[in-house]
């Protein structure tokens, strides 16, 4: 069975989150209607990161992002790992030798 990396799980995790809050921010500030629900969400989530519309905030935003989708990353690929490590049945009745 195939494995995923770690470390490019986490990477591309972070990656993907981090900027998906950045381009949101971003747009953000040129149209302050767009991605309200989102920024308001966001902010609930992360304690340091507020929804006042400032380049500083979507820069924090977009650090919190990469950190906590690298950890969902890095989460999910180790969980992947371990559960398709698991034998199956058939891998199991295969594995045993036939006395015939």
């Amino acid at each position: 069975m195939l494995r995923l990396s770690l470390k490019a799980m986490a990477i591309a995790a972070g990656l993907v989150w981090g900027g998906a809050i950045l381009c949101v921010g971003l747009i953000n500030l040129l149209d302050p209607a767009y991605g309200m629900s989102f920024i308001q969400l966001t902010s609930s989530v992360y304690p340091w990161f507020h929804a006042s519309r400032t380049i500083g905030n979507v820069a924090i935003g977009t650090v919190d992002g990469l950190i906590d989708g690298g950890i969902a990353g890095l989460i999910f690929a180790w969980l992947y790992n371990t559960v398709t490590s698991i034998p199956t049945h058939t891998e199991r009745t295969s594995a045993i030798p036939s006395h015939n």
